[in-house]
């Protein structure tokens, strides 16, 4: 794979400006929510840049691209929830041996990390508490190992104009992890009135979508 990852110079010139995962969640931020008002989508990073939106694993795609051109390896990690509620994806990264991660969320929780956890699982955990639908049912239940996005450089994911299907299909084959028993399952207390209610804040809205994810 060249240096340049078959970018544009205003794309590569754009990244490398990103130069640190602050930067590049700041930047993920300002990108309005992909509603999928058309339909199911699955955009390139560079039909990203096109259509100035994204949701949670457009997001996490293009922000571990911009990762991979500062030096970072391009990973991903799948969030799975129960069949009560979304599951999510994050792109992560690792610094001075701690794990952090960068997210696209439409709400005030499932947000960044700072490379502050000794393991992934470590990462993935603090997720737990806030990871609950609108009901207050805590919903977090499995997560994937580390998916490193040039396996598919073969397919140009990069720079491609077409969908990155390929991407979240493989990220749902892949071994999960559980992290709770049917036991703790059972046990599991609801989020509080407060937290729920926090929960329905959003960053985004749409005319056309009700629920705005």
């Amino acid at each position: 794979m060249k240096g340049d990852f078959g970018l544009t110079n205003s794309e590569l010139k754009l990244f490398k400006s990103l130069n640190t995962p602050a930067k590049i969640q700041d930047f993920i931020n300002k990108i309005p929510i992909n509603f999928e008002e058309s339909g199911d989508s699955c955009y390139s990073p560079r039909m990203v840049l096109k259509n100035n939106r994204c949701h949670c694993i457009e997001g996490a795609i293009l922000a571990a691209l911009i990762l991979r051109v500062n030096g970072y390896a391009p990973l991903l990690v799948d969030l799975t929830a129960n069949d009560k509620d979304f599951d999510h994806v994050v792109a992560v990264f690792e610094k001075d041996g701690k794990w952090g991660a960068i997210s696209k969320t439409n709400h005030y929780s499932l947000r960044y990390r700072e490379p502050v956890y000794d393991s992934l699982k470590e990462l993935v955990m603090s997720y737990f508490h806030e990871y609950f639908n609108d009901k207050g049912k805590k919903t977090l239940r499995s997560y994937s190992n580390f998916v490193d996005l040039s396996m598919f450089d073969h397919e140009n994911w990069m720079t491609t104009d077409e969908e990155v299907w390929q991407i979240p299909e493989y990220l749902a084959e892949v071994e999960h992890f559980p992290i709770l028993t049917k036991s703790q399952i059972s046990c599991l207390r609801n989020a509080d009135e407060i937290e729920i209610q926090a929960g329905k804040i959003v960053e985004y809205k749409s005319d056309k979508i009700k629920e705005n994810f």
